[in-house]
């Protein structure tokens, strides 16, 4: 296989020249990709991934702990909005990730959401080869340019809340009334549903959002929701 895109990666953005370049080539790596490529791949990033969300995980504490003297719920919220899928599936778009990644031909045409984890998921291998590559001070380097560096942004947002908290209060604030939530359609089969989820303030419609689960649409919903009022703000 040719080696130079995952070379050129390491240099480009993770300013490093690997010792063991197959170890990133294996963060990229997805399980499916196995099963059509036995001959050529041997392993999967499951297991650097399992290492390098440990190493994600301690470079955010730390680096929260060391900065911010919020009691343990603010941190712990704080950190759960840096780590989440959404903001290190986020990270590897912006990477470049996507065009690495090595995949079966069915999870090539996967949904978005499976792609988001998909691409979570190889964010933290990447950082898992990494530290076992380069050490701990290079994985560190990464996730504060990558990770941390989005921090000032949450903060400024809000979006380290609980989106439905964060309508609650945005919600009570503006209207002085508390957000509610009705499923408006349902769609799939049993196994494999679509909830349509609509939030409402008064008897108004600020926003919509589809999930997997009511929650899942709710979430959405509020997420929508805190859109609407943010560009009214702006009129």
């Amino acid at each position: 296989m040719d080696l130079n895109p995952y070379i050129n990666f390491a240099r480009d953005q993770l300013h490093v020249t690997f010792k063991d370049i197959q170890l990133l080539v294996t963060a990229f790596t997805h399980r499916s990709y196995l099963n059509e490529h036995r001959k050529s791949a041997s392993e999967h990033n499951e297991r650097l991934e399992f290492l390098g969300d440990a190493v994600l995980e301690l470079v955010v504490t730390e680096y929260l702990y060391l900065n911010h003297g919020e009691p343990e719920g603010i941190l712990t919220n704080w950190r759960s909005s840096l780590v989440r899928t959404e903001s290190i599936g986020a990270a590897a778009e912006r990477c470049g990730f996507a065009d690495l990644l090595r995949l079966s031909r069915g999870e090539k045409q996967g949904s978005e959401r499976a792609r988001a984890q998909i691409l979570a998921n190889s964010f933290e291998a990447v950082i898992g080869a990494l530290y076992l590559d380069q050490g701990w001070e290079a994985a560190k380097i990464f996730i504060t340019e990558n990770i941390l560096s989005t921090f000032e942004e949450i903060l400024a947002t809000g979006s380290w809340m609980d989106p439905k908290s964060h309508l609650q209060e945005t919600a009570q604030a503006a209207e002085g009334v508390t957000p509610v939530y009705k499923v408006l359609s349902e769609d799939g089969p049993d196994h494999d549903k679509i909830f349509t989820v609509g939030v409402y303030v008064g008897d108004k419609l600020r926003g919509k959002g589809t999930g997997s689960s009511k929650q899942a649409g709710q979430q959405k919903a509020a997420e929508a929701a805190l859109a609407w009022y943010k560009n009214q703000t702006k009129v």
